[in-house]
């Protein structure tokens, strides 16, 4: 295990509100518990002004004091009287119980003999470092030595392990080898062949290090390709330092990175908000799953802590470390590995979410390289367009309209001075007065916006929350569902029955809809398993899962089975007769809807490509964000991954 030194400000000693347990004395002289307490509230901010001391003034003290504690880098210890002597006579003692949080699981604790004189009438305290750690003289330091916590494991369906310990070798420049002039020489080569793109900030760092400093430039996890040029840069460049580790990483470097995000040293903000629980030096989730789940996934160092006199350390702490817990997801390595294989060659911004409705369990959520490490698939915001009519058909089904009802589909439509028009290629048989369910098939846009006073109102947030649209989730990492306002003017309304205006929605939202629709009720998308109160991590084969989700602000009745069986019978007549054709031949029964979302300024518009679709007891939802249109861009995609 991994061993530093720090000073225990490092190893997480913060400072914490005194606890007094002694009641103070009536008498306008100070009593000896009084002046015990003063003592007491003095070594807990560690600063002694305004107590009275016997053979030193308080500024001196408080010198010595800070000298005694500056290897803690501010950390201040709990501290409270436990016991005073009577104020007969002219001397007696208190004892005082201290503890110095962060450190380790069971916490530094200790008493001190504190003793109290009477000068002049007054009683005073006596100064000594044995007063602060017992056993201390003048000089003494405190040294804490961590030992890291084997981090947990990040496990995914089935149990199979997605992140845990695996080997890599830290390449960096290794001052303790060479001599400063050399390994200045070598930072720019080491910088070369880490790719790092600012060498002289890489060079910087490395003159900037201590003398027997290892300055890492990259970490090459096995079987990258990278090292097969190390053997020749140790080689032919002295002061190139490997250094053999482990580090929790997946099975690959791109696989669900956005969502299980990263670990890494962990930066002062981090140890600043810690509380004392981290240490620089510390490895923590910076991002994604890792940070959400740091607590859990990290553990508790293990600590030493000794006193140092005279350069001699006498350990007077010790506790071991506590290994992390394992997070259980719902990830399936296989499906989301196939999902990014899919995403890999997009260029724009792109996602594949894949939810089973049964459980709500997220067993894919992929994003594509075009978003730049974001989470398109649980965190992006867009426009849904005509995905979003799953929701407007509810929202009209709840105000009187049936899937036989006639509906006016127009080649465009003005409303309040602003045209609406259908997307290029409407097929012509698909105009004029149709059943709504001929309307949803071939997403005719006129027909949704000129029923929109079927859906007034709150009608489209009632909808959307009946289908899980717009909760705020506990997935366990961050995530985002979808936002549906109530529309403020009728042009509002158009734009919004047919996913555009202010409506907003993630994949993973989407994904969410269509897993709705299928289950006949709100689905709550998860993807990390709660721990139970037996601490499972895994639920029962077939258990239905509690709802985890805020629901959204527009409250409305779920989905019933009724509703949903309708609005499946709209999404199979998308596959059977309408703009998802592509997937009528796959086996089974397939449901689905496109989308196009216009987007920007250009002439003629950008275009959000979507499509969602399910098979059986999987909603998939896929998102390009520039393309041709839903059908074209994101149904290949789709239908690929459902046939896989």
């Amino acid at each position: 295990m991994r061993r530093t030194t720090t000073s225990l400000a490092g190893a997480g000693a913060i400072a914490i509100a005194l606890a007094l347990g002694v009641a103070g004395c009536t008498s306008d002289t100070p009593a000896p518990q009084d002046v015990a307490r003063q003592y007491a509230e003095g070594l807990a901010r560690l600063d002694l002004a305004g107590v009275p001391l016997d053979g030193v003034d308080a500024a001196t003290a408080t010198t010595r004091l800070a000298a005694l504690a500056e290897p803690l880098a501010g950390a201040k210890p709990q501290v409270s009287v436990r016991q005073a002597g009577p104020d007969e006579g002219e001397s007696t003692t208190a004892r005082l119980a201290v503890t110095w949080p962060g450190t380790g699981a069971k916490p530094w604790s200790y008493e001190t003999t504190l003793p109290l004189v009477k000068r002049d009438g007054t009683w005073r305290a006596q100064w000594s470092p044995a007063t602060v750690v017992a056993g201390a003289a003048e000089g003494d330091t405190i040294r804490a030595e961590r030992t890291a916590a084997r981090r947990g494991r990040v496990l995914g369906a089935g149990g199979a392990a997605i992140v845990q310990p695996r080997p890599v070798r830290r390449v960096g420049v290794d001052k303790a080898t060479v001599t400063p002039e050399q390994a200045l020489a070598a930072a720019p080569k080491v910088a070369a062949f880490a790719g790092l793109t600012d060498a002289a900030a890489y060079a910087a760092r490395v003159k900037a290090a201590g003398p027997k400093a290892f300055v890492e430039a990259i970490v090459l996890r096995q079987g990258d390709p990278t090292l097969a040029r190390l053997d020749a840069l140790t080689t032919s460049t002295p002061g190139v330092g490997v250094v053999d580790a482990e580090l929790p990483l997946a099975p690959t470097r791109t696989f669900a990175k956005p969502i299980l995000g990263t670990v890494g040293e962990a930066t002062a903000e981090i140890v600043e908000r810690s509380t004392g629980a981290v240490a620089a030096g510390d490895v923590v989730g910076l991002s994604g799953l890792q940070q959400a789940q740091d607590a859990t996934l990290r553990g508790t160092p293990g600590l030493t802590v000794s006193l140092v006199h005279a350069g001699t350390a006498k350990p007077v702490h010790s506790t071991e470390p506590v290994p992390g817990q394992d997070v259980t997801t719902t990830l399936d390595v296989a499906r989301q590995t196939r999902a990014e294989q899919l995403l890999a060659g997009i260029k724009p911004a792109s996602a594949l979410v894949a939810v089973r409705p049964s459980t709500g369990e997220v067993v894919a959520a992929a994003s594509g390289p075009g978003g730049q490490g974001y989470s398109t698939a649980t965190l992006g915001k867009y426009a849904p367009g005509s995905t979003f009519k799953i929701v407007s058909a509810l929202a009209l089904l709840r105000g009187g309209v049936t899937p036989t009802t006639p509906v006016p589909c127009t080649p465009t439509l003005t409303v309040d001075g602003k045209p609406f028009e259908n997307y290029d290629a409407y097929p012509a048989d698909g105009l004029g007065q149709v059943p709504l369910s001929t309307a949803f098939a071939k997403s005719c846009n006129t027909a949704f916006i000129a029923s929109r006073d079927k859906a007034s109102g709150d009608a489209l947030p009632r909808a959307a929350a009946s289908l899980g649209l717009t909760a705020t989730p506990s997935a366990g990492v961050p995530a985002y569902l979808g936002g549906v306002p109530a529309p403020g003017s009728q042009v509002e309304a158009g734009a919004e029955m047919i996913g555009q205006g202010e409506i907003t929605a993630s994949p993973l939202g989407m994904a969410t809809v269509v897993a709705s629709v299928v289950k006949g009720g709100p689905v709550t998308p998860r993807i990390v398993i709660p721990t139970n109160e037996t601490g499972a991590t895994t639920p029962s084969a077939g258990a239905t899962p509690p709802t985890t989700a805020t629901p959204s602000a527009a409250t409305a009745q779920p989905v019933t089975a009724a509703e949903a069986g309708t609005l499946r019978a709209l999404m199979r007549g998308v596959v059977t007769g309408g703009s998802g054709a592509a997937l009528k031949d796959l086996p089974g029964e397939v449901i689905a809807k496109t989308g196009t979302a216009e987007f920007g300024t250009t002439t003629p518009p950008k275009l959000h490509a979507w499509m969602v679709a399910a098979r059986g007891d999987l909603a998939v939802a896929v998102f390009v964000d520039e393309g041709e249109g839903g059908s074209r861009t994101a149904g290949p995609i789709l239908k690929a991954y459902l046939q896989g």
